[in-house]
């Protein structure tokens, strides 16, 4: 029996531990709170393991996100002692022959790319700055479900895994897209090779995590910086957020011509223009979100 929660996990973090039971609201908790998309993961006895219509919602929330003006940051979190031990695979569409159920080449890559991959992507590509409260243990998917995200809280309990070692796997989800480009290959290596349980405080000290705070201040935290980013010129934010993540994969040129472009852009927005107005009527700025 395992002896761990980490332990729970197999595959990218896939467990076995517990059947997913209830709808993917139930389990996938939303709420909107002063233009703050509050997304929780809500499988606790699972660790928040997640199911693929799980990972369906997550993904259709964000695209939400994306699309509502009134939806100006969203948050990342989860109930009980685990963030996310990563994916479970019950559920997921079938794979396979029809006719003998045996695995065929590409299924493997496919349940990925239709999976995990769209998971991070949807973080990434959200155009409203996502916040992730890491409450406890996040392995293997979970781990890069929070490194995707723009700014990461974590409780003083947290600890990341990269799983996939102990199991005798490659690291997906876009794990060694993210994790190189945020603390550099040799430490991506060290974490990925060895699979060592990596608590919050040391992950702070990395780079992986903006702030490590005492587990009953995580809720608060977190509602203060997603307020202060819903508060704020989100579509300034949004460009800053495409600039940086593209940034990693440019060169000079190119990113300095993206940056004009942004730049031009942002200044068409109301919110430029009362920032610039505040500043000149020495004032506090109110943020409208357009």
């Amino acid at each position: 029996m395992p002896s761990s929660p980490e332990d729970t996990t197999d595959h990218t973090g896939h467990t076995d531990r517990a059947d997913p039971s209830g709808s993917p609201e139930s389990l996938i908790l939303h709420a909107t709170d002063n233009g703050v998309s509050w997304i929780t993961l809500n499988r606790p006895e699972a660790m928040n393991a997640v199911t693929w219509d799980q990972r369906e919602r997550i993904i259709a929330l964000l695209a939400e996100a994306s699309a509502d003006p009134g939806i100006r940051a969203v948050v990342l979190t989860a109930t009980g002692r685990g963030f996310c031990a990563g994916a479970d695979l019950r559920g997921a569409p079938a794979t396979g022959s029809p006719a003998t159920g045996d695995r065929v080449p590409g299924d493997v890559a496919r349940t990925i790319r239709l999976g995990a991959q769209r998971l991070i992507a949807a973080v990434l590509d959200c155009e409203k700055p996502v916040l992730a409260a890491v409450n406890g243990t996040a392995a293997g998917i979970g781990a890069h479900l929070a490194f995707a995200c723009d700014l990461v809280l974590a409780a003083e309990s947290a600890k990341f895994i990269e799983v996939f070692v102990r199991r005798g796997l490659v690291p997906d989800g876009g794990g060694a897209y993210l994790l190189p480009r945020l603390i550099g290959p040799q430490r991506a290596k060290e974490l990925m090779f060895f699979g060592d349980s990596l608590p919050a405080t040391e992950a702070e000290r990395l780079g992986l995590v903006n702030r490590t705070v005492p587990d009953e201040e995580l809720a608060a935290t977190a509602r203060a910086w997603a307020q202060r980013l819903a508060d704020g010129p989100t579509r300034a934010i949004a460009l800053t957020k495409q600039l940086v993540n593209a940034s990693l994969d440019a060169d000079r040129a190119t990113a300095f011509a993206a940056e004009a472009m942004a730049q031009e852009i942002n200044m068409t927005t109301q919110d430029a223009n009362e920032g610039v107005a505040s500043f000149v009527e020495r004032r506090v700025p109110k943020y409208r979100g357009v």
